[in-house]
């Protein structure tokens, strides 16, 4: 299964905020979205990503001043990104090793959605029990 059969079943498009968006403003959208993470971009250009965790860690490392800061200072600058391509198990892999949870998909060149490691590891369940009910099938067949 490719990240593309994952996209097909979510809801078209992303959460994007600009560079200079309010932290305050980011917060507010996660909550009221649901999400754990919101891409940050400049016009149509992917320049960062920016997650519950960065708001978190720089809360604890500097306080209720975080709130004020533009999205730019706590976003990672160039995250990894994939195609739709890629298999899920290729992106779980990407997702492990590289410590994150959210992977932004870019198709030709444009920005076109975002992943979760609950996305991923929901289409790697359907697939495991897909499998499992066809060797249930062809077991009954051959006895």
């Amino acid at each position: 299964m490719t990240l593309k059969a994952i996209l097909k079943y979510k809801p078209a498009g992303f959460i994007a905020v600009a560079p200079d968006a309010r932290i305050s403003e980011v917060v507010t959208i996660l909550a009221e979205k649901h999400i754990g993470a919101v891409l940050v971009t400049d016009g149509t250009q992917l320049v960062g990503i920016l997650s519950e965790r960065d708001v978190v860690r720089s809360l604890a490392e500097q306080g209720a001043s975080t709130l004020d800061q533009p999205a730019s200072a706590l976003m990672t600058s160039n995250p990894s990104t994939a195609t739709p391509e890629i298999t899920v198990e290729q992106a779980m892999g990407l997702m492990t090793i590289g410590r994150f949870r959210h992977l932004p998909i870019i198709e030709n060149g444009q920005l076109t959605g975002l992943v979760s490691i609950g996305d991923v590891v929901k289409a790697m369940i359907e697939q495991s029990q897909q499998e499992v009910e066809t060797l249930r099938t062809y077991v009954a067949g051959a006895a």
